[in-house]
């Protein structure tokens, strides 16, 4: 099996080899196995597997969440229950240009000073990594804790239908450690909630005008990131770009659409756009001279955030079909004028994006169109002003929009006793104060709140940069001090309330 061949991969021995070795050792059997969203079959077996071996009780729900109860080590039985928590899923995305298939192979990973990356794909450290060191603790035959319950979710990153899956009763623990923090300084008490905003339509093709040419036109190399936590950084989204560039270009030529193939995941800032488009023939040198001076114009505009931008026109064979001219102007305008990026920050805590959206996908072909966006909001009314906002600029020309996958918010409490417990430790352990905030981007925590109300919850991890795209990477000495902060953690959780 491809699995079994991959955890022999010369690179991923490389990281076998850091400390704590039991945790890395589990990180690279998990990032064996493809664990897309939605297609989790395999890894559900492997962690159901994992408990099984450990001789642990190990319960699987109907939606596929697994949960694994571990006795408290000796002298800490009278601690309170901890629920440990992190999802199974990871985001697929890879360069164009890699040959990698994420439904049969695992990620090949390879050291890079004090990082641990990935050949051309997603690491998959999100949320892997706390998966990890869940495993590492139910295996531990030396590690001090309170009675626990791990928490294996999935389907976090496209809907997060685990955690709104999961039913009450099944957990018995009054606090629950979310182990999917990006920032080892910070400890998150609260998040955004989200929903999909899904555009659909179709649009009428005429025959390719005589005399024309053909072009495919790319943008990338763009730095993406992930559309929560890294929204406010600026980048360029290439399905923006995209239609900068067409409208900008209809300006000034007679530019026919074909198609639009941009971006792919809800929760990915955009890499790249790909657009099949027509012109005459005798507009083929000024075409080029646009292409130039417009690639120049965006490029410097991004130079800090996305220094690796490319914009490249290739001739290509003329298709059978261009878009209509009026389906084309109102599509291109509609995504033109599709809100992207920060829509309100927050009041009340500085520096926290508030409201956002992505325009995450654009794919324009064979008589039909579909437009995909995540909007996120840490306030519900807010999120579904804007998402109200983004339908109506489609219904003018004459689109379906859809709403789905909707998820609350998780509400800051920073006086709950974990919070503070957390944060003594990280003072005393590390010489400064933790930050305590809240994030831009889905947690599961809000929703687990629902059916969980008198949990106290609390969310942490590694550094992590680059999550949901290929630049993906985790800090190897940031997981030390992590794993030593959970350890530490564990072992002064208080005794159970009588």
């Amino acid at each position: 099996m491809q699995e079994t061949a991959n955890l022999q991969s010369a690179t991923n021995q490389a990281i076998r080899k850091l400390s704590p070795t039991e945790l890395w050792n589990n990180f690279a059997d998990l990032n064996a196995i493809p664990r897309a969203s939605k297609k989790e079959e395999r890894v559900i077996k492997f962690i159901q597997d994992f408990g099984k071996k450990l001789g642990l009780k190990v319960h699987t729900d109907e939606v596929g969440n697994v949960i694994i109860k571990k006795p408290a080590s000796k002298g800490m039985e009278n601690r309170m229950t901890v629920a440990m928590q992190s999802h199974l899923d990871m985001v697929h995305q890879k360069n164009a240009d890699s040959l990698f298939n994420f439904d049969t192979q695992g990620i090949e990973m390879y050291v890079d000073g004090d990082w641990v990356k990935a050949e051309g794909t997603t690491l998959g450290a999100d949320n892997g990594i706390g998966v990890a060191s869940i495993m590492t603790i139910l295996a531990s035959k030396d590690i001090a804790h309170p009675p626990l319950e791990a928490l294996f979710t999935i389907d976090e990153e496209t809907g997060m239908t685990g955690a709104l899956g999961l039913k009450g009763g099944l957990l018995d623990a009054k606090i629950l450690l979310n182990l999917d923090t990006e920032e080892d300084d910070e400890l998150t008490i609260g998040c955004a909630g989200g929903i999909d905003v899904t555009v659909t339509g179709k649009y009428k093709t005429i025959n390719v005008p005589k005399d024309s040419l053909a072009f495919k036109f790319s943008v990338k190399g763009l730095t993406g990131g992930h559309s929560g936590t890294e929204i406010h950084k600026g980048r360029a989204n290439a399905n923006k770009i995209m239609n900068r560039f067409l409208l900008e270009a209809s300006e000034v030529h007679d530019i026919h659409l074909h198609s639009i193939d941009g971006g792919s995941l809800r929760n990915a800032i955009p890499r790249e756009s790909v657009a099949i488009i027509v012109i005459p023939e005798s507009q083929k040198g000024s075409f080029y001279t646009f292409v130039s001076a417009f690639e120049k114009t965006v490029k410097d505009e991004y130079r800090s955030t996305d220094p690796g931008m490319q914009m490249i026109a290739e001739s290509t064979s003329l298709p059978e079909n261009i878009l209509d001219p009026i389906a084309q102007e109102q599509i291109v305008k509609s995504n033109y004028a599709c809100p992207n990026g920060i829509y309100r920050m927050s009041p009340d805590i500085p520096g926290l994006v508030q409201t956002s959206n992505n325009l995450a996908r654009v794919l324009i072909k064979d008589g039909t169109y579909s437009v995909l966006c995540l909007t996120r909001s840490s306030i519900n009314s807010e999120k579904m002003d804007e998402a109200k906002a983004i339908k109506s600029t489609y219904e003018l020309i004459g689109a379906k929009v859809a709403f789905g996958g909707s998820y609350p918010g998780w509400e800051a409490k920073p006086d709950t006793g974990i919070v503070k417990l957390m944060s003594s430790i990280y003072k005393e352990k590390f010489g400064e104060a933790a930050k305590v905030n809240a994030v831009h981007a889905g947690l599961e925590c809000g929703i687990l709140g629902t059916n969980y109300p008198e949990m106290e919850m609390i969310s942490f991890g590694p550094n992590i940069y680059g999550a949901h795209s290929p630049d993906e990477r985790v800090q190897i000495s940031s997981v030390t001090k992590y794993w030593g902060f959970l350890l530490d953690t564990l072992k002064k959780i208080p005794e159970q309330k009588s």
